[in-house]
């Protein structure tokens, strides 16, 4: 078994603490600060003076807050499974500071060119704003069906314009098959470089994936070399019950680029989850891998079984491993897996 090491661990993450936080880039910054923001992804969480729960409350911060993000710290519990805190405020003026785990590192993208011409088997598009709401017509005044967050994937089906001159996107409900609106200007479309394979000159059975649930590690193998790790969170306990990530090999033997989740009572841990990104089952039952925008929290148990990663972590997963899904397939099942082996 090629369990991943702290020394393997530091090594393949040698962009620094900065580029293992923050969202991706489609451009280059000289500050990688630079118009980051933090949504909060809670229903509420405190600022505090300094970077430790020990320190003075100064802020509550309610759910879908943005925060401007201008650094990171370190908290001084050693024994925490996550010890990253923002840096809140201006430059030159912090403000205090927040655990990172239920915050969301976001930028504001808008995409001021729509693309008219959609095909019959619709566009996949991702968010590119902290977020959007998903309308019942092309009108910011009519019924709002969800809320859809930075990073999610979604499928457009048309395009429509409203009196105003607003150019509306027609996005589909995956779950419920019901169709919604989403101004344009907040969805990119992805193109086939964005889906591309990783790596497809090694063989597939020269790849593996390892899930370390005691590490909370994911790593991805070829040729037993280690080629990227992340922090992932997988099956936790919760207030209504536990829930486990279990153990064993499997394959992914199901991928898709979008999925809508739900299931169970919202009131009692349960969740409803539109636009889940880079999803690949490996059990029948429902388990698997796939993009999370509701924290961000990886290091440490807290999913319903599937295994967490960040949208990022998750896309480049989703791309490295087989089956591919062409740009325009909304999901491949069966054919020929890449192994995931999953151990304590």
């Amino acid at each position: 078994m090629n369990e991943i090491s702290r020394r393997d661990f530091l090594k393949l993450g040698g962009a620094g603490l900065v580029g293992l936080l923050l969202p991706p880039l489609n451009f280059h910054l000289t500050d990688p600060f630079a118009a980051l923001q933090g949504r909060v992804t809670t229903r509420t969480v405190w600022m505090y003076d300094q970077p430790t729960l020990s320190g003075a409350q100064v802020k509550l911060c309610q759910r879908d807050l943005l925060l401007n993000i201008t650094n990171t710290a370190l908290s001084d519990d050693l024994n925490a499974n996550n010890r990253i805190w923002y840096e809140i405020g201006q430059p030159n003026l912090t403000e205090g500071y927040v655990y990172s785990g239920n915050i969301q590192p976001v930028r504001t993208v808008l995409n001021p060119t729509p693309t008219r011409d959609i095909p019959e088997e619709g566009l996949l598009t991702e968010v590119t704003v902290p977020y959007t709401d998903a309308h019942e017509q092309p009108d910011k005044n009519s019924k709002v069906g969800y809320r859809i967050y930075y990073e999610t994937t979604h499928w457009i089906k048309s395009v429509a314009t409203n009196e105003a001159g607003e150019v509306w996107y027609q996005i589909v409900d995956d779950k419920w098959d019901k169709l919604y609106f989403v101004k344009a200007e907040h969805l990119r479309v992805l193109t086939a470089a964005d889906v591309a394979p990783i790596s497809a000159d090694v063989p597939n059975k020269n790849k593996k994936i390892l899930v370390q649930l005691e590490k909370q590690l994911v790593t991805a193998f070829e040729y037993d070399a280690p080629v990227f790790v992340a922090s992932a969170s997988t099956g936790g306990i919760f207030r209504v019950g536990t829930y486990t990530t279990p153990q064993g090999s499997f394959i992914t033997y199901y991928k898709r680029p979008s999925r809508h989740m739900a299931a169970g009572d919202l009131a009692a841990s349960g969740f409803d989850l539109p636009g889940v990104p880079w999803v690949q089952y490996i059990t029948k039952s429902g388990i698997s891998f796939h993009g999370t925008y509701w924290h961000n929290d990886f290091g440490r148990p807290r999913s319903h079984g599937c295994i967490n990663l960040s949208s990022a972590s998750a896309k480049w997963l989703y791309r490295w491993s087989t089956p591919e899904v062409p740009l325009k397939k909304d999901f491949v099942y069966g054919g020929l897996g890449t192994k995931v082996e999953i151990i304590l």
